[in-house]
């Protein structure tokens, strides 16, 4: 049987606005994570919280394979993602929220890897990692936790429990600039240092189109961003990234196989709108093609290079 991979996060619904296109969809890192991994050969299990006027949502879910657990919410939290002409920068705001997690929502649910996308900040508490590293290795993505909204704005804020949930924590997620917010340092190296230090057993740093760098506290590896065919929708790609990622790793991959395969299905994931539609073969040609960006990774990393 194929490992399985839970992720617990909210659905959301997503106003997103580009240059070229103003949609309303699904979102979030629970919606993002969850449809990559139905085109990969690993069972997906998913544990999500919002209102029952998204149903259809999570019946959409259950059609591509995935086993859906919905726990009641009076409302669904809805983002608006707004991006100009740079794809890697995007504004915010929240015009609704849901109703947080608790350790008791995922008692019953078993797998090997459980991913936790957290949006805002109150979504989970230090208990629900104590327990969810009891049961199999934990995956976050930290991007909620620097969240606070102000005036409906989301602007970033320090995690105050960081040092108290990254010991649970073996793959950490976390932008260039949520490493600057968490470690008070834009040193690449420094930060992912730090962050390991903290406990985190695999640090993984994405910097958009510069591709990103894992540390696993011994060794930095550098990753490739592949070139895409178009940039046409960014939302998603960090969650679409980690779904590859964990998928990879389950399976036994090394961290730099890897962390290539998640590239490529994030540069599959920006030239279309809406959640990854790829294949298995889509990844390894992108792979195979092996059009890669510039890489300044390898230089920001002294003593560390491959």
């Amino acid at each position: 049987m194929p490992p399985a991979i839970c992720c617990i996060g909210h659905i959301t619904v997503d106003t997103v606005i580009t240059p070229q296109t103003f949609v309303t969809m699904p979102g979030g890192t629970a919606f993002y994570f969850s449809m990559a991994l139905t085109h990969m050969p690993v069972r997906c299990l998913l544990v999500t919280a919002m209102a029952a006027s998204e149903a259809p949502v999570a019946d959409r879910l259950r059609k591509k394979g995935i086993a859906v657990q919905v726990l009641p919410s009076p409302s669904s939290v809805h983002f608006e993602n707004r991006y100009g002409d740079n794809p890697d920068q995007r504004s915010q705001r929240v015009l609704q929220v849901a109703a947080p997690f608790n350790a008791a929502d995922f008692s019953g649910v078993e797998a090997d890897i459980y991913h936790v996308g957290p949006l805002l900040a109150g979504d989970f508490s230090v208990d629900d990692f104590r327990i969810l590293s009891a049961k199999g290795k934990l995956s976050l993505d930290v991007q909620g936790f620097l969240r606070r909204v102000v005036d409906q704005r989301v602007v970033a804020a320090d995690w105050k429990e960081k040092q108290d949930v990254l010991p649970f924590v073996h793959f950490l997620k976390a932008s260039e600039e949520e490493m600057e917010v968490m470690t008070g340092t834009g040193d690449l190296e420094r930060g992912a240092k730090t962050l390991a230090a903290w406990g985190a057993k695999e640090v993984i740093i994405t910097l958009g189109s510069r591709g990103s760098v894992v540390y696993d506290g011994d060794r930095f590896y550098i990753i490739p961003a592949y070139k895409p065919s178009q940039l046409l929708d960014a939302t998603g790609c960090g969650d679409t990234y980690m779904a590859g990622y964990l998928f990879q790793r389950s399976l036994g991959a090394g961290i730099q196989e890897a962390g290539e395969f998640a590239a490529a299905m994030a540069t599959l994931k920006i030239g279309i709108s809406g959640p990854f539609a790829g294949t298995l073969e889509d990844v390894q040609a992108v792979i195979a093609g092996n059009e890669v960006l510039p890489n300044e990774p390898r230089e920001m990393i002294a003593g560390n290079r491959l």
